[in-house]
């Protein structure tokens, strides 16, 4: 075991002529009101660079500096520390061998944690300086509560043997916070929340029940034998939604708010009866980041000043196009949050509100009572907005509004379900709006997906086939497509064995030009794709993903995945799009 150093962190950054005595005495201040690690604090404040404060403390400590991120952790092992343990010192064991247990610690030069860690871990400990940031998200992983849930449901079914037992009895107790429902739900939303899923899906089978997670866009599982606790999960989740707990044949849309983790989150749950009981699927919005800059959404520079420029105008219609689940509506709000300013009006009408901004008019559509979008939208003109944003174009009644409204001095903002921005102009068309209103008004449309990243942990070289090769050969000849870090993730704990870790989004931005709206106003298809695709800088959303897999950022997989969900207009490639 290497010998324990007692080191200061904020004298030995000053000593380093990393920070000055100002900003260390500046952050001890800040310290002492956060209650955060102070090495943490520095990072935050901008006052010291965390590579570089890592780096010093693994030469000055003469530790390892571990970057998670390509380290092949062991679950098991992490988990011989208990998880409060873990969390509450910023540690966790990295592996183990016969000289001790190799620890990763967001703060080395706590020696006090060492002593108290060395209770119940039994074997030397050799510490080593890992990024906090890092070490949180392993945490989260290696600690998810699946054999919990477990446990619980098989609790829960034990609970519900009895047929004298009341359900109501077991599930609407607001003070059982120890009743095996609660609990089972709570392990649940920690989940989901840890693995940053987008839904969870609630199924009653003939004989299990299903938890399945939306991670990344893909669907994980989890079953279980306990069918029967499916009722007693959909009455608590109804109660908590506020709706009718003894309506089990229609479906219900209900909302509810969880803090989780120290984190809010915004629950849209929908109920559907099935052959087996009640299906539920909850829509997970986290409100703590709050809403996304456009920096932060992912579309590349060029792309993001030309997008600019175009919300900056005073009139036109601004669509942004793709399936559900794309990022849409984060795109839409990364725009609202430049645009917010005293200056500007801005009414949104929207079904339903997904994140509440100041100074901004956010109307709910509510078509039970008759107040649906066509009828907000003739109220909205006559509130002096300047800029409008309609939730979702969904019929040729709210299209011809908002494109009435573009024409006559209003910036509208709006999304369309179509497959990519040259056919959604067209779409328009097709729901039976005058072709001159759509030329006179429509100024430009952004088509976007979102794609899967390689995992950083488990990602190795990677070898196109011969019709990958052809693509790639097409991406560098038309659009001057550079890079040949090709990748792909082998799986590993870290991305739940999928190869993949996170999303990005890939864009594609079409700006309506004179020859364009000519196009438009003749309904004519051919002529309008023929114009657009001639546009030098039109990049199609196949090779906008093409870019990020010859960066390494996603894999060939991906960029047929996204081919696939958008009509082929490259007529060079559709033997590869076809697979």
């Amino acid at each position: 075991m290497q010998t324990r150093q007692r080191i200061r962190i904020g004298d030995l950054l000053v000593s380093k002529g990393m920070i000055t005595e100002a900003q260390l005495e500046q952050a001890l201040q800040e310290q002492k009101m956060s209650g955060r690690k102070l090495g943490r604090t520095l990072v935050e404040m901008g006052y010291v660079d965390e590579n570089a404060m890592l780096n010093l403390l693994s030469s000055q400590l003469k530790i390892p500096f571990v970057e998670l991120k390509q380290f092949r952790f062991d679950r098991e092992l992490i988990q011989t520390l208990p998880e409060t343990q873990a969390r509450r010192y910023r540690v966790m064991p990295l592996s183990e061998n016969a000289d001790g247990i190799l620890l990763g610690m967001a703060d080395p030069t706590d020696i006090f944690a060492l002593d108290e860690l060395q209770k119940f871990i039994k074997k030397p400990i050799n510490p080593a300086v890992v990024r906090e940031s890092e070490l949180l998200d392993v945490l989260d992983i290696a600690y998810s509560h699946k054999q919990e849930i477990a446990n619980l449901a098989e609790e829960l079914d034990t609970e519900l043997e009895d047929d004298a037992v009341d359900l109501a009895d077991v599930v609407t107790d607001a003070g059982l916070e120890e009743a095996p429902v609660v609990k089972l739900l709570q392990h649940i939303f920690e989940d989901a929340i840890n693995a940053k899923a987008s839904d969870i899906h609630i199924e009653p089978d003939e004989t299990v029940l299903r938890i399945r997670l939306r991670i990344d866009g893909v669907l994980t599982e989890q079953v279980m034998n306990e069918r029967r606790i499916a009722a007693a999960l959909v009455v608590r989740l109804k109660l908590m939604s506020g709706l009718n707990i003894s309506e089990k044949r229609l479906p219900q849309d209900g909302r509810f708010n969880l803090r989780v983790k120290r984190r809010n989150i915004d629950v849209r749950l929908s109920t559907m009866p099935v052959q087996f009981g009640e299906s539920v699927v909850m829509r997970l919005l986290d409100h703590t980041e709050g809403v996304r800059s456009l920096e932060q959404v992912g579309m590349p520079a060029h792309m993001l000043v030309k997008f600019r420029e175009l919300i900056q105008r005073p009139n036109g219609l601004i669509l942004v196009t793709g399936p559900t689940g794309s990022g849409k509506t984060t795109t839409l709000y990364g725009a609202l949050s430049e645009l917010n300013t005293p200056d500007k009006k801005i009414i949104t009408v929207e079904d339903p509100v997904e994140y509440r901004l100041s100074r901004i008019n956010q109307v709910q559509v509510h078509e039970k009572i008759g107040l649906d979008f066509e009828r907000v939208l003739r109220a909205t003109l006559r509130q002096d907005p300047d800029i409008l944003l309609v939730g979702e174009i969904r019929d040729s009644a709210s299209a011809e509004i908002a494109l009435r409204a573009a024409m006559t001095g209003h910036l509208v903002l709006s999304t369309l379900h179509t497959n990519d921005a040259v056919t959604s102009a067209l779409r328009l068309i097709d729901m039976g709006v005058d072709p001159y209103l759509v030329a006179a008004s429509l100024k430009a449309i952004v088509a976007q997906r979102l794609v899967r990243r390689v995992c950083e942990s488990c990602s190795a070289p990677y070898t196109p086939n011969a019709n990958e090769t052809q693509l790639i050969k097409i991406g560098q000849r038309r659009y001057g497509m550079q890079g040949d870090n090709l990748r792909k993730g082998a799986g590993c704990p870290h991305c739940f064995n999928t190869g993949y870790r996170g999303r990005i989004g890939v864009f594609e931005l079409l700006e309506i030009n004179h020859g364009m709206a000519d196009a438009l106003r003749e309904n004519d298809v051919r002529a309008f794709n023929r114009v657009a695709h001639e546009r030098p800088d039109f990049q199609p959303l196949m090779f906008s993903a093409l870019a990020f897999a010859l960066e390494g950022i996603t894999t060939l997989e991906e960029v047929l995945r996204v081919s696939a969900q958008v009509e082929d207009e490259v007529d060079e490639v559709p033997e590869v799009v076809s697979q």
